[in-house]
């Protein structure tokens, strides 16, 4: 009995740092490709006398890559969620039934 205690009093504790990760992680799909995007742009404008052509096709390219990075993310947090959710629901019944099986005998 302890150890689940210990579990359920650590998961209670730490439920701030899921949403903190998905933070982080959305936020750096953001920010790493716009910005390496907007110097790589400015330099390869700079270096071939393009002025506005690189800058401005690095960052709609950046901007598709940190779309589809937010999505996948996003996704991936969506079935962990679901999967802590089913987890939770299936120990909630079992308790249930052994409640419940308790009170028959």
């Amino acid at each position: 009995m302890p150890v689940d205690n210990k579990k359920s009093a650590n998961k209670q504790d730490n439920w701030w740092q899921k949403g903190l990760m998905m933070f982080a992680q959305s936020t750096g799909w953001i920010a790493v490709p716009v910005i390496g995007a907007l110097f790589l742009g400015n330099w390869l404008d700079q270096k071939y006398q393009t002025k506005p052509l690189y800058f401005l096709s690095l960052t709609i390219l950046a901007f598709i890559i940190s779309c589809i990075g937010i999505g996948m993310t996003g996704i991936k947090y969506i079935k962990e969620i679901d999967l802590e959710d089913k987890n939770k629901n299936l120990d909630k019944n079992k308790e249930e039934d052994k409640i419940t099986n308790g009170n028959k005998k």
